[in-house]
């Protein structure tokens, strides 16, 4: 065998990315042959295995179709130094044209997260803010029924000649939701991995043009998604959402804990307490403490953060989510003028943080402690 018909051979292959093959662009670096054995030593553009699997592939075809099909070949994918960072991560910087991104979080289910979040957005867009809401709860989206477009699909447009996602706008707020590409009756049956991917898509590949707000939903919990979030986007801070019983305090804790990881680090805002009393129409005055009374007060001052507000327990803001109209545009009612409230105290909470602390950073992954996945010594 000799090296220049196996050179000519490896003349047929490109790597990812590359606008030459692996010969003109240097990426070939060592040949060697020992008898029947080929040995190719090669770099890589990126660390990613499916590349390099592909480009090892691609080498040993084309030596076997273009210069010995009974060959030996070994492949030595190396990768470029370019391409390794000191650690991993999702994505990189600020999410471009988006002046603050905050996210609702509970540590609990069925506290009212998403009637608060859409509520909060638009209030947002009442004030006359620019604001974009993502329904990061992939497994049990609702905002697409929260703002009457359940049959809506979002639109393709080129930007920069990039094909991205134009996201559909309802009561002055623009909305991405995995419900939007799912059927009503569809399960979303994913792994954390590929719900990561897709939440990740749609905040990345979304045209969102210029927002001072990007409200993110999150699902219960502190799993996948909330990490996969803090690793995409610097978020400007977090919002907790509780009911006043000990359940949902005992998981709001920990939601707030979760943001004050030192590797996390993002602020929380506020703490709002929904389903705070129930007061029945017919008796205004009266206010029944079906889940307790204060408890999210009483939270707030013990982990000192300030409570944004107490949304009541009221009919009209179940009725207003279901028919797609959030509660906060139902002008000169006290349900209104309870979130106006909320939305305020968290433009404070909001200017006071961007003032005193400096912008959130990415969340970077430095171990690999808890995943099953790596083998222990």
């Amino acid at each position: 065998m000799e090296k220049n018909v196996i050179r000519e051979a490896l003349s047929h292959v490109t790597a990812q990315g590359d606008n030459a093959n692996i010969l003109e662009s240097g990426r070939l670096r060592n040949l060697q042959i020992f008898g029947d054995e080929v040995i190719v030593d090669v770099e890589c553009p990126s660390p990613a295995l499916h590349i390099k699997k592909k480009l090892e592939v691609d080498i040993l075809k084309a030596i076997h179709d273009h210069a010995y099909p009974k060959a030996k070949v070994k492949v030595n994918v190396i990768v470029a130094e370019s391409a390794k960072e000191e650690t991993p991560r999702l994505r990189g910087s600020e999410l471009p044209g988006v002046k603050n991104i905050i996210a609702i979080a509970s540590g609990k289910g069925g506290v009212g997260k998403s009637t608060v979040a859409a509520n909060i957005a638009a209030g947002l867009a009442k004030m006359g803010f620019e604001v974009g809401l993502v329904d990061a709860d992939i497994y049990g989206p609702s905002m697409p029924i929260m703002f009457d477009v359940p049959q809506a699909r979002p639109l393709s447009i080129q930007v920069n000649g990039r094909g991205m996602m134009q996201p559909v706008e309802s009561y002055g707020v623009k909305i991405l939701s995995i419900g939007f590409f799912a059927q009503s009756n569809q399960a979303v049956v994913w792994r954390g991995p590929m719900a990561s991917k897709a939440l990740n898509q749609l905040i990345w590949d979304s045209y969102w043009g210029e927002l001072d707000f990007m409200i993110v939903d999150l699902p219960p919990g502190t799993g996948d998604i909330h990490l996969s979030l803090v690793q995409s986007v610097p978020l400007t801070g977090a919002v907790i959402v509780t009911t006043p019983q000990p359940v949902s305090l005992a998981d709001a804790r920990k939601g707030v804990a979760m943001f004050r990881i030192p590797s996390i680090n993002v602020p929380v805002l506020g703490l709002v307490e929904n389903m705070s009393w129930f007061t029945p129409a017919e008796l205004p005055e009266n206010r029944y403490y079906i889940f307790g009374k204060d408890g999210g007060k009483y939270l707030a001052e013990e982990l000192n953060v300030p409570l944004l507000g107490q949304i009541p327990l009221v009919q009209s803001i179940r009725e207003s989510g279901d028919v797609g109209r959030p509660a906060v545009l139902q002008d000169g009612t006290p349900v209104a003028e309870a979130f106006m409230h909320l939305i305020r105290r968290m433009i404070e909470e909001l200017m006071i943080r961007n003032e005193m602390l400096p912008p959130t950073e990415v969340t970077r992954i430095t171990t690999m402690a808890g995943c099953s996945a790596v083998k222990k010594s």
